[in-house]
C-alpha cells in the first residue's frame, strides 16, 4: 500500500515549536492548498490541511517560516481519534512530515 501525499500551499500562521518530554521538537501547522478550479462565482476556494512535522524539520520550519509563507510539504496522511466532551468518538485527519 502506498500513502503518499504532497502538498503546496501557504501557511495559516506562525509555527510554534514545542518539545515532547524525552526533548523530541514537534510543530503543528496549517496549510492552505487552493484547488485547481473556481467556485460559481468565479472565486477559488482552498482546503485547509492539517500538518505535524518532527525533529529537524520542525525547528528548521518554525525558525524559518511564518504566516503566509509559500511550503511544499511530502509526508503521508495519518487520522486519529479522541473521545469528545459530549462522549462522542471525533476522528482527526492530520498530514505527517
Amino acid at each position: 500500500m502506498i500513502n503518499r501525499v504532497v502538498l503546496v500551499g501557504r501557511l495559516t500562521k506562525d509555527p510554534e515549536l514545542r518539545y515532547t518530554p524525552n526533548g523530541v521538537a514537534s510543530t503543528r501547522f496549517t496549510v492552505a492548498v487552493n484547488r485547481a478550479f473556481s467556485n460559481q462565482q468565479g472565486e477559488r476556494e482552498a482546503d485547509f490541511i492539517s500538518c505535524v512535522a518532527w525533529r529537524k524539520q520542525a525547528e528548521n520550519l518554525a525558525n524559518f517560516m511564518r504566516k503566509g509563507s509559500l511550503i511544499g510539504v511530502e509526508g503521508r496522511i495519518q487520522t486519529g481519534s479522541y473521545e469528545g466532551q459530549d462522549g462522542k468518538r471525533v476522528v482527526r485527519p492530520s498530514g505527517a512530515m
